[in-house]
């Protein structure tokens, strides 16, 4: 088996604050590994510790303590070799507004140090895989919301990357723009790129992470496969009741027992008289766990972004 891609040995991150407070220990010591080719989901609410800890691992910000390496190479000692080789794709995007988007790419490349001769053919595939090859002579600051979301990812490929840092990819796209991208990573995990992904999403998690850490203060308080993750949620039983209710309309309502006899008893107490229309009992969720483990729902951590996105309709 080759390398981890990233590993990851106690790393803190402490910010000093003004003189009428503590400093902020944003980063409380995390060790985890990512393994080459996989989809990574580092998931956690605001404030939890998820940018801060992609900045360490990029060079944009020192830890005060721990160490890491980055496809191999020493975080500390040769972060210059590290940039080489990883792409990042900020929460908020870094690309230019009076450039083109034709030109963003051939300076992202310039960048990067690609060959000259070589970077008006790679910049126009890749516009043309993220489908802006009719968009090549257009402002960025003209572009779509999710277009421009698109050109930053391309952005971040210019160079051929073998690891990805995808900071909050969806935030405030619409449906069909978040569905867009999400089969773009699901692309580049089957091309064998390696993506560290934070997301708000929970169901987007689920449905392109191969694990998952969660991120609570600092901390990472689980890290499994997501199916492994889900094993800690079917400790207990969750059955959905589906209702009719005086005025006849649809009443939906979800009880979580100790057993499955013990969630029916309830659901059907919930009911209490009015017509049934359906019962369901339900695997657990990301959802489920997330919320079991940090005490936060998804909506909160939606509500939290200020925006809707690629969540609610997670498919792709």
């Amino acid at each position: 088996m080759s390398d981890p891609a990233i590993v990851a040995d106690q790393l803190v991150k402490v910010y000093p604050l003004d003189k009428s407070g503590p400093p902020l220990r944003a980063v409380d010591g995390i060790s985890f590994e990512v393994r080459r080719g996989e989809v990574f989901g580092f998931l956690g609410p605001n404030g939890a510790g998820k940018t801060s800890t992609i900045r360490m691992l990029t060079g944009l910000s020192q830890p005060t303590s721990g160490q890491a390496t980055v496809l191999g190479y020493n975080l500390t000692r040769e972060i210059t070799a590290i940039k080489k080789h990883v792409g990042v794709v900020p929460e908020s995007s870094n690309l230019y507004d009076e450039l083109t988007a034709l030109e963003n790419l051939m300076f992202a490349m310039q960048l990067y140090g690609v060959p000259r001769a070589e970077r008006k053919a790679r910049a126009m595939e890749l516009l043309t895989r993220f489908r802006l090859e009719g968009k090549r002579d257009v402002l960025f600051a003209n572009l779509s919301r999710g277009m421009k979301r698109a050109l930053t990812v391309a952005a971040a490929l210019a160079h051929r990357p073998a690891l990805l840092f995808l900071d909050e990819p969806t935030t405030g796209l619409d449906v069909m723009s978040a569905r867009s991208l999400r089969q773009m990573i699901a692309q580049l995990r089957d091309e064998g790129v390696t993506i560290f992904l934070t997301t708000h999403y929970l169901e987007e998690a689920e449905r392109l992470c191969d694990r998952v850490a969660i991120i609570v203060r600092g901390r990472i308080v689980a890290l499994d496969t997501v199916d492994g993750l889900k094993e800690r949620a079917s400790g207990r039983a969750v059955v959905e009741v589906t209702f009719l209710d005086a005025n006849r309309c649809t009443q939906t309502r979800r009880i979580e027992a100790e057993d499955v006899a013990v969630a029916v008893r309830q659901a059907l107490e919930q009911v209490d008289g009015a017509q049934l229309v359906a019962l369901n009992t339900l695997r657990p969720t990301l959802e489920d766990v997330f919320v079991r483990l940090t005490g936060l729902s998804a909506e909160v951590m939606l509500a939290e972004k200020g925006g809707q996105g690629g969540g609610g309709n997670a498919g792709g």
